[in-house]
Parts: structure tokens; C-alpha cells; sequence
């Protein structure tokens, strides 16, 4: 099965874990900002920001912070202003990375992730060097006991999914962008758990990875994740089972 996927899923959990910590907020008020400042601050027009919002919801984060975070994004508020960068790289055995960030010091954070990079055996790469390795989706992950594989094959294939697959314990619902929200809403109407809702770049092919090369990748991935700026990391890596263990 793809690393990938396996990655995704640390991420989820490591997601439980961050959220005890300011670090999650701080990335999710970012998001809320740039969403609102964008879109506008209704949600109801803005499906972005209402993503935004029911992530930061899940979370736990107060109702106060959002607001605040929506004023600053449209201006009611004083705010720092953000901008949307996605870096492109490679790390141990040629796989293609791409970190999606939100700075408010381009310079500094460029600085800070060819560190990363080079610190961890890869590197930084150009716009475009990558990009042609991933597609967007929409990913709506679903914890698996929550329901049947062939019964939510049926249920979000009538919503307009693309397809289900599964990755331990957990389904990845996938999507056209299009169509993501309406099918994370007809999920929601059946009472189904959500662990994990939002657009990602999947990737469209896979590079092999093992042994020493797989734990520096996993180092490069986990520093990249908790850099600040970063708000996703994505890679084309795949990993044995076997081997997966050791590394993750």
C-alpha cells in the first residue's frame, strides 16, 4: 500500500496530539485568515472559510478565536496579512515533495525550509519541478468501523465520489474538487464520523524507498510538518509494510 497514504494517516493522529498544543491553533487561524481575506467573511458563500471553520471546530478551538481570525482576514481587525506559497522539492531517493505554507516573511521561510532540506538529504527544488506529480482531490477520511466498505462505496459513489479506498483503520473517500463539499455533506447526513475533510495534492505516481533512505525521508516529512509556516506537507513515497513500522 502507498506510504502516502500511511503518512496521511500519522498525520491524523499526530493532528489529535497537536491539537493539546498553540501550534494547531496558530495554523488554523492562519487558514481562517487567508480564507476570509480571499473569500469574504461569510461562510455560507465562502466554502473555503467554512471548511476552515468546521476544521478549527473540530479542533476545539473557541468561538472567539474565529471570529477574530475572520475580522483580521477581512479587515474589521488588525491583523498580519499572509500569503499562500507552495514550495516544491525532493527528498532522500528522488521523492517529490510539496509544502504548502502560509508566511508572512517569504524570505524567511524559504531560508528555513532549503535548511530543512538539506539538513534532512534533500533539496529545494524550482515552481514546477514536482507539481506535475500530483493532482488535487478532495480526501474525506473515515474511521473504519464506523460503517461497511461496500456500504460506503455505494453511498459516496451516489454523492458523486470517485472511489473508496482503504488504509488500516481508516477509508479515504476521494473526490473531484467539484464535488468535494457535497459529498462531505451527504456523508455528514448519514451520522458518519469524520476524521479528516480537505482538498490535497494526491500523488499521481509512487518512488520506493527502504531502510535508511525511508527514515531520513520520515525525519525530512515530520521537520517540514513542524516548521510554523508549513499547513501540508505531501510526497510521493511509498513504503513496505514490513518496513513501515521501523520508520514511522
Amino acid at each position: 500500500m502507498a506510504g502516502h497514504s500511511k503518512w496521511h494517516n500519522i498525520r491524523i493522529r499526530k493532528g489529535k496530539q497537536d491539537a493539546l498544543r498553540s501550534k494547531l491553533f496558530t495554523k488554523l487561524t492562519r487558514e481562517i485568515m487567508v480564507a476570509a481575506r480571499l473569500g469574504g467573511g461569510n461562510p455560507d458563500a465562502n466554502p473555503r472559510l467554512r471548511l476552515a471553520i468546521e476544521k478549527a471546530r473540530e479542533n476545539h478551538m473557541p468561538a472567539d478565536n474565529i471570529k477574530r481570525a475572520i475580522q483580521k482576514g477581512t479587515g474589521e481587525l488588525e491583523g498580519v496579512t499572509y500569503e499562500e506559497i507552495t514550495y516544491e522539492g525532493y527528498g532522500p531517493g528522488g521523492v517529490a515533495i510539496m509544502v504548502e505554507c502560509l508566511t508572512d516573511n517569504r524570505n524567511r521561510t524559504v531560508a528555513e525550509l532549503r535548511h530543512l532540506f538539506s539538513k534532512h538529504g534533500g533539496n529545494l527544488g524550482e515552481t514546477g519541478s514536482v507539481a506535475w506529480q500530483f493532482k488535487r482531490q478532495g480526501v474525506i477520511t473515515i474511521p473504519a468501523e464506523a460503517i461497511a466498505e461496500e456500504e460506503l462505496l455505494e453511498l459516496a459513489l451516489e454523492a458523486g465520489a470517485d472511489d473508496v479506498t482503504q488504509e488500516e483503520e481508516f477509508y479515504r473517500v476521494l473526490t473531484a474538487v467539484e464535488e468535494f463539499h457535497r459529498v462531505r455533506e451527504a456523508l455528514q447526513e448519514r451520522g458518519l464520523p469524520i476524521a479528516e475533510a480537505q482538498l490535497e495534492l494526491t500523488p499521481t505516481t509512487t518512488v520506493r524507498v527502504e531502510g535508511e533512505t525511508a527514515q531520513k525521508l520520515m525525519r525530512l516529512l515530520e521537520a517540514l510538518e513542524d516548521h510554523d509556516d508549513v499547513q501540508h506537507t505531501y510526497a510521493n513515497f511509498d513504503i513496505p509494510d514490513e518496513a513501515f513500522a521501523s520508520v514511522s
